[in-house]
């Protein structure tokens, strides 16, 4: 019977089964060999004895290579040194199939090299733990919202019209019509709102941008969250309270993974509690002071953000963006005209804005007035337009990328490693 390497503390002193993939080999001797099972739930040396194992083990090792699918049978003993503190006194072995070649090697690669082998490159013990990492985040913002009356609701990947306009749409045929791959769910969870009180989207979402940065990718994950009667604050104070629980949980649950990337998560421990919140005119006071080009009213660039979140050790909120810079549905603030009930979280350790979101416009008749103001077509909007007509409310919600989360938690200098196949500008495959 088949057992898994994580269970093997559960079976020492018995014999078990493995089966999985060669992450190293070595023979330090013609008596004793070594190989590093891998099989998706950890890491286990098993080590060949010569008369302590089947001689046809000992003479079949010679075939071993580098991602070898093999089965391995013995005795797993606990060594403290050993990856995940058990090693195996291995007695058999089984070579289920071989490999030629392996383009992946222990010396460096470029990593324009790793990306076109990144099928491949998800085998390794960084890239492995980043990914675990991920999960583990992706099931605790199910869990938040699942958790706090939430309802999952599916916004469409194909949509007909914009929320932002289409300069950053990637349009399609859609059989006689023409189509859009969403950018945001954004517009579907606030009917959902009308109907559930607290919904909730989580899916990919696509820009079509031609952007190269560190914090960009043309397909990306994000959760957007909508509740009715919620104000501008109302927002911050769950996306604070949300932040707190997906950061808390875990680093907690995947602590071996962080240590794996060499991530120092005292910084991420002190996420907790109230975040520190800036009108954007104070935010402007203080990205002027190290740089003195910024115009005020223009929206904030990776280094102003930086600048702002350098100054604390949590994550800080900046709200009350400029109306003009922001999408036609934002409401504005009724007393401070020309400013808008918008709210960026942005991560601590220079890794920019996290959430997105703000207090949406109510009125029909202002919604009206903006959609042509932007050139958008007015049918386009009229099933959003709906949700005025019958039974307006305020509401608001935010959007949380998924991608930047991770690479803020696990603290990798690119949003690339972050998803197991990612397509950027100029990448497509594999």
């Amino acid at each position: 019977m088949r057992t898994y390497i994580s269970d093997l503390k559960d079976h020492i002193g018995e014999e078990v089964t493995l089966k999985g993939w060669v992450y190293n080999y070595r023979a330090s001797s013609k008596k004793i060999k070594f190989l590093i099972l891998r099989d998706g739930t950890g890491l286990c040396q098993c080590v060949y004895f010569k008369g302590e194992c089947e001689e046809e083990a000992i003479e079949l090792f010679s075939e071993v290579t580098q991602e070898a699918c093999v089965e391995v049978t013995g005795v797993p003993r606990i060594e403290e040194r050993s990856p995940g503190g058990v090693e195996l006194g291995a007695q058999k072995l089984k070579i289920l199939s071989k490999t030629v070649d392996y383009p992946i090697t222990p010396k460096e690669h470029g990593t324009d090299f790793l990306m076109n082998h990144r099928h491949l490159w998800l085998r390794s013990k960084k890239q492995h733990a980043a990914l675990r990492v991920r999960a583990e985040l992706i099931s605790a913002i199910r869990d938040f919202f699942n958790g706090d009356g939430f309802t999952l609701v599916d916004a469409p990947i194909f949509t007909p019209s914009s929320c932002e306009g289409t300069s950053n749409l990637f349009e399609t045929n859609y059989f006689d019509d023409k189509a859009y791959l969403s950018q945001s769910g954004q517009l579907y969870m606030e009917a959902a709102a009308a109907a559930f009180g607290k919904a909730y989207c989580f899916g990919p979402t696509f820009r079509a941008e031609k952007s190269k940065t560190r914090r960009h990718l043309i397909e990306f994950w994000m959760v957007e969250p909508e509740v009715a009667f919620n104000d501008l604050y109302d927002n911050m104070e769950l996306a604070e309270k949300f932040v707190e629980y997906i950061i808390q949980r875990t680093i907690k649950n995947k602590a071996e993974e962080l240590k794996i990337l060499e991530r120092d998560t005292s910084g991420l421990e002190k996420i907790k509690g109230e975040f520190p919140r800036l009108h954007y005119k104070e935010a402007v006071e203080i990205i002027k002071k190290e740089n003195p080009n910024f115009i005020d009213g223009d929206d904030f660039g990776g280094t102003d953000e930086t600048i702002i979140s350098s100054k604390f050790d949590k994550p800080v909120f900046v709200h009350h963006f400029p109306s003009a810079i922001k999408a036609f549905y934002m409401k504005e603030d009724e007393n401070e005209k020309g400013y808008s009930l918008s709210c960026d979280m942005l991560g601590t350790d220079g890794y920019g804005e996290i959430i997105g979101g703000g207090q949406r416009e109510e009125s029909i008749d202002v919604l009206q007035d903006k959609i042509k103001e932007h050139n958008l077509d007015m049918k386009d909007f009229q099933w959003y337009l709906d949700v005025r007509r019958y039974g307006s409310f305020p509401h608001s919600g935010f959007g949380l990328g998924i991608e930047r989360t991770v690479a803020w938690i696990c603290g990798l200098p690119h949003i690339r490693e972050t998803i197991p196949f990612p397509r950027m500008y100029g990448r497509l495959h594999p």
